[in-house]
């Protein structure tokens, strides 16, 4: 049975600094019936069984977070493109715990609600979504040949922390967090014929689908930023700056240069000075950023912890 609030606040006429908001149900009725078109089975989809082509890379060269660095031009060819597969391993590896974190928080945004409304439905939708996804990325480690990459146990055990406390905004703010950057990415990817046809086929179902999964996350943040009372606005904006630090740090394990024979402290210390690293993950973070911005995310403590991140510009 829908609750009281939940009436009032799909019958109000909700407004933010982007326009008038959408019908909660109706929106998530067009990302249903999306989903009935255009939903993939990895395991069906892609050729597991191919071989691996020699030459390819695992990660367009640009992406590869020490391209363009002193120690990127003094590196072999070879060690590169071993070191854009390891790179691929520890983003899909940083993916994976991502996408746990985001069937957990979506878990509890539904919890209190109408079972048999299209809105429940689409995030039980998504959460089907994201199980295949993890497993996708998962196998396609293991095809890959390198290892898993998981985050530091402090992050590891800091997302415990957010899963339990985090506000409703604030799960849907990190929720893009999570998903944007790596979707900028992964759509740079997908059409790179110079990458592994596998790698490709990976990034082109999750870009599929995960674009369903951003416009829900959207929508709803922007509901509650409206709706949710200001505490819990403010404390949203500094836990989506603090999950934007964490996530510029934990995005690529530094173990990977190690696997590489690379000095790992030379190697992290060269990615923090490049220019070019700064503006890949700048222009991956943008759309994001210019939306926070403009539905009153990026404010006070929380934007200059996003400054902070290397993220914002």
């Amino acid at each position: 049975m829908t609750t009281a609030p939940d009436l009032a606040d799909e019958q109000a006429l909700l407004r933010d600094a982007l326009g008038l908001l959408k019908d909660r149900e109706q929106v998530a009725e067009r990302l249903l019936e999306s989903s009935r078109k255009h939903s993939f089975d990895p395991d069906e989809e892609l050729d597991w069984d191919a071989p691996l082509e020699e030459g390819k890379w695992f990660w367009p060269p640009e992406l590869v977070s020490l391209y363009d660095t002193p120690l990127w031009k003094r590196m072999s060819q070879e060690q590169r493109m071993d070191l854009a597969r390891h790179e691929a391993a520890s983003l899909a590896s940083l993916g994976v715990w991502f996408e746990i974190i985001l069937m957990q928080l979506l878990v509890r945004h539904i919890y209190d609600k109408s079972i048999t409304s299209n809105h429940v439905r689409y995030a039980l939708t998504e959460i089907a979504d994201e199980c295949r996804h993890s497993m996708m990325f998962a196998r396609m480690i293991q095809r890959g040949g390198a290892p898993a990459y998981p985050v530091r146990p402090l992050y590891h055990n800091m997302a415990r922390i957010l899963k339990t406390v985090s506000t409703t905004p604030g799960s849907f703010a990190c929720t893009l967090l999570g998903e944007e950057i790596l979707d900028w990415m992964q759509r740079l990817t997908f059409p790179d014929e110079r990458v592994q046809p596998l790698v490709r086929g990976v990034t082109r179902i999750h870009v599929v689908e995960e674009a369903r999964h951003v416009r829900y996350a959207r929508e709803e943040l922007r509901r509650q930023m409206v709706t949710a009372p200001r505490w819990e606005q403010e404390l949203t904006r500094l836990s989506c700056g603090e999950a934007a630090r964490v996530f510029s740090i934990a995005f690529v394990n530094p173990d990977v240069y190690a696997q590489v024979g690379l000095d790992k402290r030379e190697a992290v210390a060269q990615v923090k000075a490049s220019g070019h690293r700064r503006e890949v993950m700048q222009s991956g973070a943008k759309r994001l950023t210019d939306f926070l911005d403009e539905i009153g995310v990026l404010r006070g403590v929380g934007r200059k912890l996003w400054r902070s991140s290397g993220l914002l510009a």
